[in-house]
């Protein structure tokens, strides 16, 4: 039987040293304590715009995301995550702050993600575990999106009211999700 056997965290989009970035860095030191598991974080390239013909290639040659690895994706890596899962099987999908439209924003348009429909029954079928994070006062997301992943998904919606955009220095909830998905770490 498969497990998952690393953690990928993909990054929103936006620069900067991804380890100093809101609960990114917390994350994985947390998630490299566990035994024979391990947690990927890397500055993406194409940082600003995170466009998909870049960054998928990226998640699947360079991070080797492949059955037994559980993506995090925040904001524009939860869109890259969801691509990448409807033509690639993975042990799990942890979405947070997820969304399904370019919002009207030049730059989301240019990233590729928003250009087709999305292919909701093959993300299902590539992903054992399909968990959702979101907040209905996340300032850039409607949450009638972040409702429609959910819905489309049939993803565990962990659903706030308080979170904003998740950008918080640690991440209690998101750590006890992915240790649950992880046999004899919790």
């Amino acid at each position: 039987m498969d497990c998952p056997e690393k953690a990928v965290i993909v990054p929103g989009n936006g620069g900067g040293n991804v380890e100093s970035c809101i609960w990114y860095g917390w994350t994985k030191k947390k998630l490299d304590q566990i035994t024979n598991f391990k947690c990927l974080l890397q500055n993406m390239p194409d940082p600003y715009k995170a466009r998909e013909s870049i960054w998928l290639p990226f998640l699947e040659s360079e991070l080797q995301c492949d059955k037994n690895t559980i993506i995090i994706g925040h904001s524009s890596g939860a869109a890259a995550a969801m691509r990448f899962a409807e033509k690639h099987p993975v042990y799990a999908i942890i979405l947070v702050a997820a969304y399904t439209s370019d919002l009207g924003d030049d730059n989301e348009r240019k990233s590729g993600y928003f250009n087709r429909p999305w292919q909701w029954e093959k993300i299902k079928a590539n992903c054992r575990h399909i968990i959702q994070f979101g907040s209905t006062d996340d300032p850039f997301l409607p949450w009638s999106e972040q409702q429609q992943v959910a819905d489309n998904l049939d993803a565990e919606l962990h659903k706030y009211d308080d979170r904003g955009h998740f950008q918080n220095t640690e991440f209690h909830d998101l750590l006890n999700a992915v240790k649950k998905l992880i046999p004899k770490s919790t």
